[in-house]
């Protein structure tokens, strides 16, 4: 007889979620990355020069967090960090030429990733999905008070009118 907990839902998103993180952090080894710096890399490309503290509030971590981060893209060469001209105190991280090339492989180890997850359903079942996976984000995020991290509106809308 099956465990009741191993039926829940929200045993099936945890264990679902620890999969997922497991082929992800797979498919950014085989660019030399470890999971949360294709972020980074992400952010940087879409605009180069960003503070460490915008680069902490985007990534919803730490400062110390992002400094790792950072420090560890820096050593592999992807990432330096220049002090603001007439203000030394504030540093900005830019992409390096590799960092580039690097981070515009990272949409496709995503699309591959994803396909590996919904490879199983149409598109109408992957609607449906993230659908109520946005229901589900909407009502622990309001239960926890917090802010942003939920799809918007308009998208919401967008999606309701394809299903």
């Amino acid at each position: 007889m099956k465990d009741p907990v191993e039926k829940s839902i929200g045993y099936r998103l945890t264990h679902t979620a620890r999969l997922q993180k497991a082929l992800a952090a797979r498919l950014l080894a085989e660019l030399g990355l470890f999971p949360g710096q294709e972020a980074v890399l992400k952010l940087l490309l879409e605009h180069d020069g960003r503070t460490m503290g915008d680069l902490a509030n985007a990534l919803r971590v730490r400062p110390p967090t992002a400094s790792k981060t950072i420090a560890r893209l820096t050593t592999q060469g992807l990432v330096e960090r220049r002090a603001t001209d007439g203000d030394g105190r504030l540093v900005r991280v830019f992409l390096t030429d590799a960092g580039r090339e690097r981070g515009g492989s990272i949409d496709r180890i995503w699309e591959a990733l994803e396909n590996e997850m919904v490879g199983g359903l149409d598109n109408k079942e992957r609607k449906r999905l993230r659908k109520l996976l946005r229901k589900v984000e909407r009502s622990l995020a309001q239960r926890l008070g917090a802010v942003g991290g939920v799809e918007d509106d308009a998208e919401t809308a967008e999606e309701d009118d394809d299903a």
